[in-house]
């Protein structure tokens, strides 16, 4: 069992054991040594939910990355490929049998597709002559995978380019399918709200696919009593501005894949007396980043300027354990001071690993140039100068500033205008295709496609309607203790996240116009329950929501629904499911076209 999955109201352990016995089931099916050849990104989610040991129980002896050529040799009698339905792996995985199959003695192949089973997949490897050699043919749906007690996530890089891009709906099907899984394990969703085109074609697919399952009543009582489903379109501004939380800072400078993160090493160096900085480790620290490790799940979610005095109060509560030491002096006493001492350690530890991520993060923080980019980002957000080219974007083309920051903020201008005036876009544009390459071109392409830098259309802003009235700029932000959203963006008020609180209480009849401005559809649906499974709620106790972020999630929204579930009053507490975890340069990343 993973404790940080089961603190909050709805246990994920009962997910994660579910996709584990899956996992277990399927390789039971193998008889025998196995080797596991894995497509690489699909490591770092199956890390989450089942580790090495898990593997080892079930005769897993050795594990290769897939890649071309032949693989490492192995004796082992069963060969499994992990892989996603692409058919660029399918060539890859057919290379490797057919140099196996060279090699010698037989052994047996299997595949196993996550999520789905491929036709294409499977065409193509017949058309390589090897599909025949699989034995087992078999999909594995890891749709939602648990990252935390509140947050899950399918991690499928390409679902934003697909959904609005592309029109690919396969992350949609992905995503109904994960959530029938949810109803399955946690009971049915008595009520579904969502907003956005994607949204509306999600529930309708769950609709359907319920109706498809008619014959299997479920019969389990309900834990979550609303699914509010959210189009990432609705609110293209939040990810484009820089996360201002501790979680989110570190997403923005170092990137958190899959709960780790990986830091520069030297701040991590054990200080040695008379070394003179000698022998400085050269590999990357990797740290694991969730709610199992207590001062993490305290300051994960402040704003970066709250954490220091944090940090300060910490080490002085440890210290003072530390000294306890003294005072102990009955054998009773030393024996309990000795079986706090694994706690105490693990606690110095963590604070040592915090105050360093801290002091790096701190280093870009006070630099001139984050300032700079923070004071354009928050006039933008608060309507000041959205319409005239920005002299801070051009000082940053002209100095050739990396082209993801560049980008990232000519499209926070554009959103907070709802599109630039032809005149201003047409100017952006030519001084980025003049300075980064014209190969660039497609990428402004794909960014007007989606919405992210375009044209003012109806020659309307109507930004500052939507500011206005869902309170999205707030001047007066408390940042150590925050009594509003806005903290997460130290004035700005997360869109979505305003969306479902404003849904919660008074109700999304209250903003009417508002959502009618907002693009796509808005809409409730009813999932009628069973008698004997209506909710009765006890008063004082809170709704649960599980709120479904389709495109993509930021940890600043992540850290904005936190603070709204812990509210006194708040009446709602959230779990938070996404088709990935994103930041704004990965998501920008997500959308340029690689030059050939």
């Amino acid at each position: 069992m993973a404790a940080h999955l089961s603190y909050g109201r709805v246990n994920l352990n009962v997910l994660r054991e579910a996709v584990r016995r899956e996992l277990r089931e399927f390789l039971d099916k193998c008889a025998g040594s196995k080797a596991i050849v894995w497509d690489e990104y699909l490591t770092g989610p199956f890390g989450l939910i089942a580790q090495y040991s898990l593997l080892k129980e079930h005769e897993v002896e050795k594990m290769f990355t897939l890649k071309g050529s032949r693989l490492p040799a192995a004796d082992v009698k069963n060969i499994i490929f992990v892989a996603r339905p692409r058919l660029e792996l399918m060539d890859i995985i057919a290379e490797n049998v057919l140099s196996e199959d060279r090699r010698g003695p037989a052994r047996d192949f299997h595949i196993l597709f996550v999520p789905r089973r491929s036709l294409l997949c499977e065409q193509r490897l017949k058309d390589l002559g090897v599909l025949g050699s699989f034995i087992h043919r078999e999909e594995y749906s890891l749709d939602l995978i648990p990252f935390d007690g509140d947050l899950l996530s399918m991690e499928s890089e390409g679902a934003f380019k697909e959904c609005y891009l592309e029109s690919d709906q396969t992350s949609l099907y992905h995503a109904a399918k994960g959530l029938m899984t949810l109803q399955a394990l946690y009971g049915t969703i008595p009520q579904i709200f969502g907003k956005g085109e994607c949204a509306r074609q999600v529930a309708n697919m769950m609709i359907r696919m319920k109706r498809e399952f008619t014959g299997s009543q479920n019969s389990i009582f309900p834990v979550f009593d609303n699914l509010l489903l959210l189009d990432r379109n609705v609110d293209l501004l939040t990810p484009l501005a820089t996360q201002l939380t501790y979680e989110g800072l570190i997403d923005e400078i170092y990137g958190i894949q899959n709960s780790y993160v990986k830091l520069p090493p030297e701040k991590f160096a054990p200080k040695k007396q008379g070394d003179g900085g000698k022998d400085l480790p050269t590999e990357a620290k990797k740290l694991q980043l969730n709610s199992a490790e207590e001062l993490y799940a305290e300051i994960r979610d402040k704003n970066f300027n709250a954490v220091g005095s944090v940090l300060s109060k910490k080490a002085k509560v440890i210290s003072a354990a530390f000294e306890e030491r003294h005072n102990a002096k009955t054998v009773g006493e030393i024996k309990q001071f000795v079986s706090q001492l694994p706690h105490m350690q693990a606690a110095r530890g963590s604070l040592a690993n915090h105050t360093s991520i801290a002091e790096l993060i701190k280093d870009v923080t006070t630099s001139e140039d984050f300032f700079d980019k923070l004071t354009v980002e928050q006039e933008f957000m608060s309507g000041i100068d959205t319409d005239k080219v920005n002299s801070y974007i051009e000082d940053c083309i002209a100095q050739k500033h990396p082209l993801i920051k560049v980008l990232r903020i000519v499209c926070l201008q554009s959103v907070c205008n709802s599109g630039l005036k032809q005149k201003v876009l047409d100017y952006y544009k030519r001084e980025i295709l003049q300075t980064y390459g014209y190969e660039h071109i497609l990428t402004l392409y794909n960014l007007e496609k989606a919405g992210l830098l375009k044209p003012q259309t109806g020659g309307r802003n109507t930004y500052p309607t939507v500011r206005k009235t869902l309170r999205l700029w707030m001047d007066d932000v408390n940042e150590q203790n925050p009594t509003d959203i806005s903290y997460v963006y130290s004035g700005y008020a997360p869109l979505s996240v305003r969306l479902a609180q404003l849904l919660s209480r008074p109700g999304w009849r209250s903003i009417e116009e508002v959502l009618r401005i907002l693009p796509g559809p808005h809409f409730e649906e009813r999932q009628p329950l069973p008698t004997g499974l209506q909710k009765k709620r006890q008063p004082g106790e809170n709704r649960v929501t599980l709120i479904f972020f389709l495109g993509g999630v930021t940890f600043a929204e992540i850290a904005a629904l936190r603070f709204l579930s812990q509210l006194e009053d708040g009446g709602t507490e959230y779990v938070i499911a996404t088709t990935k975890l994103i930041n704004g340069a990965s998501w920008i990343e997500s959308l340029m076209e690689k030059p050939f």
